[in-house]
């Protein structure tokens, strides 16, 4: 991909920033529309009102969507003919979770030509079925990561399997089980049904549950200061999980007893703050990843906080190698500590490609 060709045909001072309508389109947005940027939401028939109504930009200066893109579904954004509608408007791409969801990673590595804003060639190492993925990305840094067991008959302790949902790939059908035997039958009901399938049962990740305080570190690397920040910190939702747990213990028996299972489907994020001592230790995790990924921009680390024999430890679980779903990391006071006021994942982005277009560095930023 050569970027330089592309931007010599761009009017760097008339940008847009373009990102798929969902996970995190209207906070990229309303972060470029704070820096002067136009904004461009490119969105699938028949979920487009978020974008074209309720949060478009207006007269009175309310709103933060400019314009909106429908395709028929959200995969065209690969045809020559939309990519070169995005050229035209000057378009710098910011990748987020639905871009890799509903694109064919091949084609946006090698034929995607709009400049994409960070790595485009790390988001498949987020999948774990990739031979190079995100858990060998963590061990080479020397990150922490849960026991991953090879084989179900492994399992000795509480452990998570990791399994996509049959309906929606992209969703989590996960659940946790203590034993082999435990596995098996809980494998047997999800199949029968129709929850999973075998098939994708067989490319489960099985790993150690973790058992403390989870929260997901959100970071920022800067190639123009050569800075690692700490946007924000937070926790997922998720449904049905979150309302079980607020049952009282003899009602979550007597739902248990009726065959029901709780579902692991986010839906959400709640902002979290973690205590001072433990920050040295997740700016330390930051820079272990940084060194193995040279990755750009946005990222998160997902994971818990584990106290073995007192020892409070970063364990990881999860990578986000793109901006994160979380927009509530904004009200965490990192990012104050260090500017002197709360910024925003968009607004951290679109600050950063205004910086680049002034020191004439903006290829550094994209791929």
């Amino acid at each position: 991909m050569n970027i330089d060709h592309i931007l010599k045909d761009y009017d760097l001072s008339n940008l847009t920033i373009g990102v798929l309508g969902g996970h995190s389109g209207l906070e990229v947005c309303a972060g470029a529309k704070k820096y002067g940027f136009k904004t461009l939401a490119v969105v699938q028939k028949g979920r487009e009102k978020t974008y074209s109504k309720y949060y478009a930009s207006n007269q009175d200066g309310t709103g933060c969507v400019d314009e909106v893109m429908v395709l028929d579904s959200f995969a065209d954004i690969s045809k020559p003919e939309v990519q070169a509608e995005l050229r035209k408007r000057n378009t710098i791409f910011i990748q987020n979770r639905y871009f890799w969801v509903y694109c064919n990673f091949k084609e946006i590595e090698q034929s995607f030509q709009v400049p994409i804003y960070g790595s485009r060639e790390l988001l498949k190492l987020e999948e774990r079925d990739h031979p190079e993925n995100q858990y060998l990305m963590l061990e080479k840094g020397g990150i922490r990561i849960p026991k991953i067991f090879s084989n179900y008959k492994e399992i000795d302790r509480l452990a998570i399997v990791k399994v996509n949902e049959a309906y929606r790939k992209y969703e989590r059908a996960f659940f946790v089980v203590t034993s082999t035997e435990q596995f098996e039958q809980e494998s047997k009901l999800r199949i029968e049904s129709g929850l999973i399938t075998q098939e994708d049962l067989n490319k489960a990740t099985i790993e150690e549950f973790i058992t403390g305080a989870q929260v997901n570190f959100n970071y920022f690397y800067s190639p123009l200061t050569d800075r690692l920040e700490l946007m924000g910190t937070d926790m997922r939702r998720q449904t049905s999980l979150d309302g079980f747990l607020r049952l009282d213990a003899e009602t979550q028996l007597k739902v248990l007893q009726t065959g029901y299972k709780p579902s692991m489907v986010e839906t959400g994020h709640v902002a979290v703050t973690v205590k001072e001592s433990l920050l040295e230790k997740a700016f330390e995790a930051g820079e272990k990843f940084l060194k193995v990924s040279n990755i750009i921009g946005p990222f998160a680390l997902q994971g818990a906080i584990a106290a073995d024999k007192g020892n409070e430890e970063i364990v990881v679980f999860d990578v986000s190698m793109r901006i994160p779903g979380s927009p509530g990391t904004a009200y965490t006071p990192y990012t104050r500590y260090l500017y002197g006021e709360n910024l925003s994942y968009g607004e951290r982005i679109a600050q950063e490609i205004k910086l680049a277009i002034e020191q004439e560095k903006l290829n550094l930023l994209l791929t």
